[in-house]
Formats: C-alpha cells, sequence, structure tokens
C-alpha cells in the first residue's frame, strides 16, 4: 500500500464524462514521464517556470487515466545539495523496492559549471526523494551532448542503460545495477553517441516485438514546431535512421506538442502517449499543459502518427 496515497493534502482531480480530457490535470507543467508503480499510473511533469524557479517537482497518480491525484513536493532542491536551479525532465524506475528519480539540473553550459544528470532515492513513488550521491550523475558534456533529458531503460537481459543529450546530441550509457555510476560498454567505450537524423532532445526507448525504438522531440521547446520522431534498430546502441514524425501539433487542438513519454498497458497491449503542449493564442513558452492520447502501431510495427484530441483518452484500469 501506498503510505501516504490518500492524506489529505494530496488533491482528487475529477475528470467528468467518458475521456480524461487535455490537459489531464491542472497547471503548467511539462517533460512529463509516465511510470506504472504499485498498479497504479504515475506522471512525473517539470514544473514550468523560469529556470530559477524550478526547483521542485510534483507528482500525479491514477489509477484509471482519468481521476488524479496530485502529491506536492516529492522531490526539492533543497534536498540535492548541488541542484540550484533548472531541474527539469524526470526519468523514474523501481529496483529492489525502492524508486530511483533521474534529472537534470543547472543547464550548464559548460564542463566548467557544476551541474548535469543527476539520480534520487524513496521507498515510496510519492517520495520523499533525496541525492542518492551527492553529485552530478553525468557532469560533463560527451560528445556534443548536454547533460540533460535523461530516459531510463530496463533490457531484457537486466542491463540498465540510460539515454540523455541536448544540444542536437543523443548519447546511449550503461547504468551500474546500483545507479551510482556508469559502466562501461564490453568495448571499453563508456559513451556512445546514437543521434538520429533531425534529433534536437527528450529521447526515449522502448522495445517491441524484439525491437528497439527510440523517440526523441525535434524543433524548439518554446514554439509550435515542437514534435516526435522515431527510428527503430536491431540493437539499443545500433544506428537509428529516423522514419518519420509521429507527435505535432494541431492549429485546431494546440501547439507545441512534445516531449513526451508512455504507458502501455499489457493485458490489451494498448499505448498512450504522454506530452506537453501549449494552448491555442498563448505565445508565454513555459505555458504548457500535460496531455495524453492514444498512440497506434500498425502490422509491421510502424508508430501511427498520433491525433492529439481536447476530449483525452477513456478510462483504462490496470
Amino acid at each position: 500500500m501506498l503510505r501516504k496515497l490518500f492524506l489529505a493534502t494530496a488533491l482528487t482531480l475529477t475528470a467528468a464524462g467518458a475521456h480524461a480530457g487535455n490537459p489531464v490535470f491542472p497547471g503548467w507543467y511539462a517533460d512529463p514521464e509516465a511510470a506504472v508503480f504499485a498498479g497504479r499510473y504515475w506522471i512525473y511533469p517539470t514544473t514550468s517556470e523560469r529556470y530559477e524557479e524550478q526547483t521542485r517537482f510534483d507528482a500525479f497518480s491514477s489509477n484509471d487515466l482519468v481521476h488524479w491525484t496530485k502529491h506536492a513536493d516529492v522531490l526539492d532542491a533543497k534536498d540535492v545539495p548541488w541542484a540550484k536551479k533548472a531541474m527539469w525532465a524526470p526519468a523514474l524506475v523501481e529496483k529492489g523496492g525502492r524508486y530511483y528519480f533521474f534529472f537534470a539540473a543547472n543547464d550548464i553550459q559548460s564542463d566548467k559549471e557544476l551541474g548535469g544528470i543527476g539520480v534520487a532515492v524513496a521507498d515510496h513513488p510519492e517520495g520523499p526523494f533525496r541525492d542518492l550521491i551527492g553529485k552530478p550523475l553525468i557532469g560533463s558534456f560527451q560528445n556534443g551532448a548536454q547533460p540533460i533529458d535523461q530516459f531510463v531503460f530496463h533490457d531484457d537481459d537486466g542491463s540498465w542503460y540510460m539515454i540523455y543529450g541536448g544540444w542536437k546530441h543523443a548519447n546511449i550509457v550503461k547504468l551500474k545495477d546500483d545507479f551510482t555510476a556508469l559502466q562501461p560498454f564490453a568495448d571499453g567505450s563508456t559513451y556512445k553517441e546514437i543521434t538520429p537524423e533531425k534529433y534536437v532532445e527528450g529521447p526515449l526507448m522502448f522495445k517491441r516485438g524484439g525491437r528497439y525504438y527510440l523517440m526523441w522531440s525535434e524543433g524548439g521547446w518554446t514554439g509550435p514546431d515542437y514534435s516526435v520522431a522515431y527510428a527503430i534498430a536491431d540493437k539499443p546502441t545500433s544506428p537509428f535512421h529516423r522514419l518519420g514524425k509521429i507527435l505535432q501539433q494541431d492549429p485546431a487542438i494546440a501547439t507545441g506538442a512534445g516531449h513526451h513519454s508512455l504507458f502501455h498497458v499489457a493485458k490489451d497491449d494498448s499505448w498512450y502517449i504522454v506530452y506537453h503542449r501549449h494552448p491555442l493564442g498563448d505565445t508565454n513558452g513555459n505555458h504548457r499543459q500535460v496531455a495524453i492520447d492514444r498512440m497506434v502501431f500498425d502490422k509491421e510495427g510502424h508508430i501511427l502518427p498520433v491525433k492529439i484530441t481536447n476530449e483525452g483518452v477513456k478510462p483504462q484500469p490496470l
């Protein structure tokens, strides 16, 4: 049982009707991470404020993708001594009954600055999370990639990978089993660049049908052209060749649809894309909202273009 799930401080957000409605919960949030922990859906977004105010994270949980409960301040900069600003793009995994929260902080512009990708840990998915190693896990530029926008992928053979990178470069690294450091690949290298065509930031990896899918965001995050594309390869380190764009703005619905994550419900092989977007007519780049829509594959395993909606998705119990 989740210890603090129904504390009086949690706010239950109820959507009317048969669909969740987009955005799925109120507030300016971005870069949503989707996870399933303890039989519930969880979304961990960036708090979409000025960089100096991005010093904490909220989380949201649901048992059906429609009704969401807010859990405030699951991670705060005061519990990460080296993080001062620009904390964003969470990545969450569970291992051995503990929960690990990977995040970027400080928006470093060179190796002379302190910051990069960190990791925190908690005993419950709603936190409180505390810094794990007292320093960034990745705190320097490698292969031209700014150390931000990390995603953690657990492969079938037990390997843990992190895919990350801003400034139009994507790297993949292997994590030690306790997440306290990186470990080299079999060839002795630590950082492998896997940047596909038109990549900007926000990578995500998953495996389906024995193949590895790499997804990422293109365009500028403050503008209407922000979008998501993908590629497929036979290995997580293989060259990924761009297949096409699957998520983008609809001038009748919202703009700047990008930086996503995924829910997969195995019982019926249904997939849901969780992403942020800008309200129509709003030109403030930080005014981003979280939405959920269906994602569908064709018979060959290609991802079909996603139709973004105001209705959102129907209830989907786990």
